[in-house]
C-alpha cells in the first residue's frame, strides 16, 4: 500500500489554489505549515488513517522543483459530473489541461479521466470508474 505521495513545488501560494480547486470535493483535509502542504483523508477516533496523504512542499535540497517525467497522480472522483466539475475548477485555479474528461479506447468501458498540470507541471488525473453510471460503448 502507498503511505503517502509528495509533489515538489516552488510557488506554495500558487499550488494551494490550484490543489483546493479540487482535493476538498474529494474529501480532503489541508493544513499548512512551514514545510509546506498535508492533504489527508479525515480519520474517526479509534479508526485507521485512510492513506495514501498527499503532500505538497518545496523541495528538500533546495533546487527548483521538477515534474517527473512519466509520473502522475490520480484520485479518484465520485462521478463523472464531478471528474468534470473539478477538472474545470483546476483549470480555472491555474492549471493547464492535458486532456479533457472523457473515455479513453486503451482503457476498461467504464473508466473517465480528464488530465492536468498544476501550475508546477506535475500531472494529475481525476478518473470515475463506476460501472453504474453510462460506459464508453453505451
Amino acid at each position: 500500500m502507498i503511505g503517502y505521495v509528495t509533489v515538489g513545488v516552488d510557488d506554495i501560494a500558487r499550488a494551494r489554489r490550484f490543489y483546493d480547486a479540487f482535493l476538498p470535493a474529494l474529501n480532503f483535509d489541508m493544513t499548512e505549515g512551514p514545510e509546506g502542504l498535508s492533504y489527508v483523508l479525515p480519520v474517526q477516533p479509534g479508526q485507521t488513517p485512510v492513506l495514501p496523504d498527499f503532500y505538497v512542499k518545496p523541495t528538500f535540497d533546495g533546487q527548483p522543483a521538477s515534474a517527473g517525467n512519466g509520473t502522475m497522480i490520480a484520485f479518484d472522483a465520485r462521478s463523472q459530473k464531478q471528474v468534470r466539475t473539478l477538472h474545470a475548477a483546476a483549470l480555472a485555479a491555474g492549471g493547464s489541461d492535458e486532456g479533457a474528461p472523457g473515455f479513453r479506447a486503451a482503457y476498461g468501458p467504464h473508466f473517465y479521466v480528464g488530465y492536468l498540470r498544476d501550475p508546477q507541471g506535475n500531472k494529475i488525473a481525476l478518473f470515475s470508474n463506476d460501472p453504474n453510471e453510462p460506459g464508453r460503448d453505451g
